[in-house]
């Protein structure tokens, strides 16, 4: 019962979280909608403008008028208001293709480095990683590896505390591969767990950073065979079309495995979310909707796509 208060209580914090993404897509679709008699071109026209505004993307919108005009071909739609079931389901279709909640083994050591540039959580998102971890009953290690900010470290240390898991850390301004080679032999030493590496995101120095970070990668490979086993990649909801820019900067230069996109809360951008996984076709992770320690969730197709589309009454 209390699992699905929590459940409830995420769902609603999802939907309020989406509030301003539902007014901008769904007020100008309906409003479209509702002035309109027939299914013409003009509408087709007015929906594409409305959709791109919205965040979802240029494919997506392609891909949903296109379906949309081989129905009203198949006498399939009838009337305006059926535009809306249709959009709903090609959007959760989508989605469902990019939802792969993160697979952790239990019986073995395992690896996960968390890239993205800063300001977009990352940190904060590594804590309530920590604890949904812990929560599970899984043993968790920190590792401090942005070592350019002292403050990172310090941040990385508090929450450490607060979800009481050990951390690795040496002090400001050192290799962050050194950092990572003794967490790795640290993990080797103990229990299987889960190693959590939080990394440099300073994107002014964007070379040094991408070498910083293959080089981090190439010394827990050579350490332990298959790490990282996961590249998680931390995304700001609110910047929009720059976190598709990220994005694909990161996964043509690291490789990422998962995606988190956090701060859907507040923004009318969260249509990014559809515009990532048609894209990109990188798994969608965790979403983050809030401040609270319980506000990171694994992403959940379904969910999302009944949050968007919940009536403000619900």
């Amino acid at each position: 019962m209390e699992a699905e208060n929590g459940k409830k209580g995420f769902f609603d914090r999802l939907k309020s979280g989406l509030a301003k993404t539902r007014k901008l897509l769904l007020t100008d679709v309906d409003d479209i909608l509702l002035g309109s008699k027939e299914i013409d071109q003009a509408l087709f026209d007015e929906l594409e403008e409305a959709l791109i505004v919205a965040d979802v993307g240029p494919a997506f919108t392609a891909e949903l008028i296109e379906s949309l005009k081989e129905k009203v071909k198949r006498k399939e739609l009838a009337s305006p208001e059926v535009l809306k079931k249709v959009l709903r389901e090609t959007m959760r279709e989508i989605l469902l293709r990019n939802e792969a909640p993160l697979p952790i083994p239990t019986d073995k050591i395992y690896t996960i480095m968390v890239i993205g540039v800063n300001g977009t959580g990352k940190t904060t998102t590594i804590g309530k990683l920590a604890r949904n971890l812990k929560e599970e009953g899984r043993a968790v290690t920190l590792v401090a590896a942005d070592t350019f900010r002292a403050a990172a470290i310090e941040q990385l240390e508090v929450w450490a505390k607060r979800v009481n898991v050990p951390l690795i850390r040496q002090a400001a301004n050192a290799d962050p591969a050194a950092v990572v080679f003794d967490a790795i032999r640290a993990a080797k030493a103990g229990p299987p767990g889960v190693v959590i590496i939080d990394t440099a995101g300073r994107l002014h120095t964007k070379v040094n950073l991408m070498e910083e970070l293959k080089k981090m990668k190439r010394i827990m490979g050579r350490e332990l065979p298959g790490a990282p086993h996961e590249v998680l990649l931390v995304l700001d909801a609110t910047t929009g079309q720059n976190a598709i820019a990220q994005a694909k900067m990161f996964k043509d230069e690291i490789g990422v495995t998962g995606l988190i996109l956090t701060k859907l809360d507040g923004t009318s951008k969260g249509g990014v979310v559809v515009r990532i996984a048609k894209e990109l076709g990188i798994p969608l992770r965790y979403i983050g909707v809030g401040e609270q320690l319980d506000d990171l969730r694994p992403f959940r197709a379904e969910e999302f796509v009944e949050a968007l589309f919940a009536p403000n009454d619900r």
